[in-house]
């Protein structure tokens, strides 16, 4: 396998040009990237006219046609083979009347019923208008997670083929609280919802219910899950995703699965600390689970948008710069403001991405590799624009060094340090410090890896195809105030106006910052693209085998 190596940092340093910059005596990468410039282009996407940015909708195709007439006037190349766009079909899954969906249990000489909304949550990933399942003998599997590099497999020996398993959210080495396990408080693949899903419907179980918990194992309360649930769901067709879908994937409060094992005579809670363990084994509950769903079946489509520039040496070598240009539309039901805008989610990342490709149309000389320009669609949808892009690559994905995603980027003003999330993986965050030491800031591991950030943009699509990715999180050590101001501007966020109508463009906003976070990642993919050289994933990243057998192929 290629490797990367600290030169390629030693001759981006003396290239560079200094200048005044707002953290303080550091170096601007290039002077195309300014300020000014990313505040118009998130003014631009984010205003009234895009109508919230909803795939299919006339808001969604104005930010299209937008996206499309900023690449040409930066001077880039459609990016699909002399196209701007990649057409991502869709198949969309509704429930016909969730208020009516219930999961009986029988156990214990007795039924139980848990209501849709209240008690759980089911959907079919199948994409099937009826699908029915009758008395299906429920185990605990504790994590549901088979993972061969952890020495872990919580399906060892058991058939569940029909069956209805429940498991935990995270990974062991959360519930364990142990560093050497897993990777400790740090989410793995292994914890994400998606992979829970994936694992069991490998397994041949009929359906999987994961089981709730408000706090850092989630992530989220229980309301985002109802509510996320609670539509319609979309999902790339079986064609353009292939393996096993589950015929039934759903959430379990923990009231609920407290009372769903109380009925059998066990313990919950004491199963769920026994299964943080090695030796814990799967438990039958001598119960079984019935339900039915009745569901509205619609295909659709989304677009990618494009733009390259093509290397001057590699040409057949890309490095990939990712943002997601949608968002969630408008809100009929609303009193007030109906848009969500999306100022910051996504607006801040199309900036940064347009912002990216000015500096490097402007760069002398021009880069080696080609560079790819993807604005991704139906990332709110569960990142299937960047995960169709992944199966359909312009570039091979052999031959893509490496994916930069934008997404979200905060604007609180210049900080002094930047956040890596899902920090841990690859050689791209060794990049991403020589690049801010040479800013006079520092880089940061991820604050809360337990919530698998790392799991939730598009960058993600990249790493689960084995491309090193990088994805980074505005800092909270304000040049201004310090890390108390900024942890507080950074939570205001958050806990106010993100996936809101609020998220809007304010004119009083300071983009120094995030145009200096640009900078360093223009410097990652700058690099990346002036050399021969691979950057690799550490050791320990569940993403390094897939790579290393796909370049060892070569």
């Amino acid at each position: 396998m290629f490797a990367f190596t600290a030169g390629l940092c030693v001759a981006a340093a003396a290239q560079a040009a200094p200048v005044d910059n707002a953290a303080g005596d550091a170096q601007p990468f290039s002077t195309a990237i300014t300020a000014q410039g990313f505040r118009d282009y998130d003014k631009a996407i984010s205003s009234d006219s895009m109508d919230g940015r909803k795939p299919g909708t006339p808001g969604g195709e104005r930010a299209k046609a937008w996206i499309v007439e900023q690449f040409r006037q930066i001077g880039l190349q459609p990016g699909n083979h002399g196209s701007w766009f990649q057409k991502v079909p869709t198949v969309s899954t509704a429930l016909v009347d969730p208020a009516k969906v219930k999961l009986g249990v029988d156990e214990g000489g007795g039924t139980q019923t848990f209501d849709f909304g209240t008690d759980m949550v089911a959907m079919t990933l199948q994409a099937k208008p009826h699908v029915a399942i009758k008395d299906s003998g429920i185990v605990f599997v504790g994590y549901g997670v088979n993972a061969p590099e952890w020495k872990w497999n919580d399906y060892k020996g058991l058939d569940v083929k029909g069956k209805t398993v429940i498991v935990l959210v995270n990974d062991p080495g959360f519930g364990d609280n142990d560093p050497t396990l897993f990777k400790g408080k740090a989410m793995t693949y292994y914890g994400r919802w998606t992979y829970k899903y994936e694992e069991a419907a490998r397994q041949g179980a009929a359906m999987c219910l994961i089981v709730h918990t408000t706090n850092a194992a989630a992530g989220y309360p229980w309301s985002v899950v109802r509510n996320s649930w609670g539509g319609p769901q979309l999902a790339l067709p079986q064609s353009e995703d292939p393996g096993p879908r589950l015929p039934v994937a759903g959430w379990l409060t923990r009231d609920a699965a407290q009372r769903l094992f109380a009925k059998a005579g066990l313990d919950f809670d004491k199963l769920a600390a026994e299964a943080d363990h090695r030796g814990f084994r799967p438990v039958d509950l001598k119960a079984s689970a019935s339900i039915t769903l009745d569901s509205k079946i619609a295909h659709g489509s989304a677009d990618n948008v494009l733009g390259l520039i093509r290397g001057s040496e590699h040409p057949d070598q890309a490095v990939v710069f990712s943002a997601h240009w949608d968002h969630l539309g408008e809100d009929a039901s609303l009193k007030g403001d109906k848009i969500f805008n999306g100022a910051i989610d996504n607006g801040t990342g199309i900036a940064a991405l347009l912002e990216i490709a000015k500096a490097f149309k402007a760069q002398k000389p021009a880069p080696k590799r080609s560079v790819v320009f993807a604005a991704v669609t139906l990332e709110e949808s569960g990142l299937l624009g960047s995960l169709y892009y992944t199966r359909h690559p312009v570039f091979p994905i052999d031959k893509t060094v490496a994916d930069i995603n934008m997404d979200a980027m905060d604007v609180i003003g210049p900080t002094r340090n930047l956040q890596i999330i899902g920090s841990g993986q690859s050689q791209l965050e060794d990049m991403l410090k020589a690049a801010l030491k040479k800013q006079g800031r520092f880089a940061i591991p991820d604050q809360t890896p337990e919530n698998g950030f790392y799991f939730r943009s598009d960058h993600f699509s990249f790493a689960k195809a084995g491309v090193p990715a990088l994805m980074t999180q505005t800092g909270d050590d304000m040049v201004d105030g310090g890390t108390a101001a900024g942890r507080k501007a950074l939570d205001d966020y958050t806990d106010h106006r993100y996936h809101t109508p609020l998220d809007n463009f304010d004119p009083k906003w300071d983009f120094s910052g995030v145009a200096e976070d640009a900078q360093a990642l223009y410097e990652v993919g700058r690099e990346l693209a002036g050399s021969n050289e691979w950057p690799e994933w550490y050791k320990d990243s569940e993403f390094r085998a897939r790579r290393e057998k796909m370049m060892d192929a070569k």
